[in-house]
């Protein structure tokens, strides 16, 4: 039997599969452990749902993902695009919507918090990723493999986590590498735990060998210390999930829809400035045009004494789109795609782990002091360097709750891991894109 589902049926069921993805984290504790998201889980159940019922024959799903009406393009396509009512992926509004959020965040005043180290990690991490790129496609060319696979196992899927592998899926299927989406998120997933696995050892041992210890400070500075990294390793680490984030939204009222009205208006000016960048020949996701028009308004409003965006209500719009992005994008995957190039996947990410375990062990350590501090930050970067800020988090918080708190860790690494670093990474990519094509 074969059936096809519409693509609006993925939107339909976006919010079930998430909550489908909170069950399934909640009752294996493993998943939590490694910081796999709730959407990946839940989408990637459904997905290997219909994969069994295709290699069973027992009922082979097609699951579109595109859409043309005008009313839901609109939003995302520059007015001479969308007259000729192109086919635009369903949940492509969310993905832009997520990374206008980003761009939203990115002000000069989380820059200016954590003082001069703020920008020198942030350059770290982007070098970084400059660097798995090159790798990626360096071994991807030795392997007579398609150099895009080696992108898309660099900072695209490592760096960036599935958000940008998913992200860029349609830009590098244009490109030439069709099976983009699987092979992305796979490797995600795959940085997700290698992550949460070398973080903490690598940071014990260089804390050992030095002999480091915490900064000297009273009993009182402590535990200030302590408390205020409990705050975001909770906010970070446990949320209360789907429900809780529904409900908390819903309380916003006027406040949420003005949100609402102003992101989408970024979204429409970012698909011009897209259309804009696209017209010079280079290619460009989607969703870039957005993302620095939001960088971009942003801190024009702050320059201007504006500051009526609340963080929280964007914090809760960005959490809301990515969720229902990538349970969409999960659902819709074709694992079949994957068989071609496991081997020289796993080969390209082999050598991702010894890069980042190189680069944060002679670069990151020495450069931010070969202190304390600095450990627990090496800690941190292997844990978004493999994909995921809870990683980050939650290596940090093991190595803390071992040797002592960590005031400097616990403000850069979210910044940069969970802001900053998005965005060079995008240009990143969208560099060794074109240098590729």
């Amino acid at each position: 039997m074969s059936l096809t589902l519409s693509a609006w049926l993925l939107l339909l069921f976006a919010i079930p599969v998430l909550f489908l993805g909170e069950s399934i984290v909640r009752c294996v504790p493993l998943l939590a452990r490694y910081n796999i998201p709730v959407p990946v889980v839940g989408g990637l159940t459904v997905c290997l749902l219909v994969l069994l019922g295709d290699l069973t024959g027992l009922c082979r799903i097609t699951l579109l993902t595109k859409v043309s009406s005008a009313w839901w393009t609109w939003m995302v396509t520059p007015e001479p695009e969308w007259k000729t009512l192109p086919q635009k992926a369903v949940n492509l509004p969310f993905l832009i919507g997520f990374f206008t959020c980003i761009g939203l965040t990115a002000t000069w005043d989380v820059l200016k918090k954590g003082s001069w180290q703020v920008p020198l990690f942030w350059g770290l991490a982007t070098l970084l990723a400059v660097f798995q790129n090159a790798v990626g496609v360096g071994i991807a060319f030795l392997l007579g493999e398609n150099p895009l696979l080696g992108l898309i196992c660099g900072s695209l899927s490592q760096t960036g986590g599935h958000g940008t592998a998913l992200g860029f899926a349609d830009t590098l299927v244009q490109a030439g590498y069709a099976s983009a989406a699987s092979t992305g998120a796979a490797a995600s997933t795959f940085g997700l735990v290698c992550g949460g696995l070398i973080g903490g050892p690598i940071a014990a041992r260089l804390i050992r060998q030095h002999q480091l210890l915490p900064q000297r400070h009273s009993a009182a500075d402590n535990l200030q210390a302590m408390q205020a990294e409990e705050e975001i390793v909770e906010a970070t680490l446990h949320e209360e999930g789907i429900w809780y984030s529904l409900r908390g939204m819903a309380k916003l009222g006027p406040s949420l829809l003005g949100h609402v009205v102003f992101l989408v208006a970024l979204i429409k000016a970012g698909a011009w400035f897209s259309y804009a960048l696209q017209a010079t020949g280079m290619v460009f996701p989607a969703y870039m045009g957005a993302m620095l028009v939001g960088v971009m308004v942003r801190n024009v409003l702050l320059l201007c004494g504006i500051s009526w965006i609340d963080a929280k209500v964007i914090d809760a719009l960005s959490g809301l789109m990515l969720g229902v992005f990538l349970a969409t994008a999960m659902m819709s995957l074709n694992l079949k795609e994957l068989a071609a190039s496991a081997l020289p996947m796993l080969i390209i990410l082999a050598a991702q782990i010894l890069l980042v375990w190189a680069f944060v062990r002679w670069v990151t350590f020495p450069l931010l002091g070969k202190d304390y501090d600095a450990a627990v930050i090496v800690a941190g970067h292997c844990g978004f360097a493999h994909g995921a800020t809870p990683s980050a988090v939650a290596n940090m918080d093991s190595i803390c709750r071992t040797f002592g708190p960590s005031q400097r860790a616990f403000l850069i690494v979210p910044i940069v891991g969970g802001m900053l670093i998005d965005l060079t990474n995008s240009l990143n990519i969208t560099w060794f894109i074109n240098f590729l094509k």
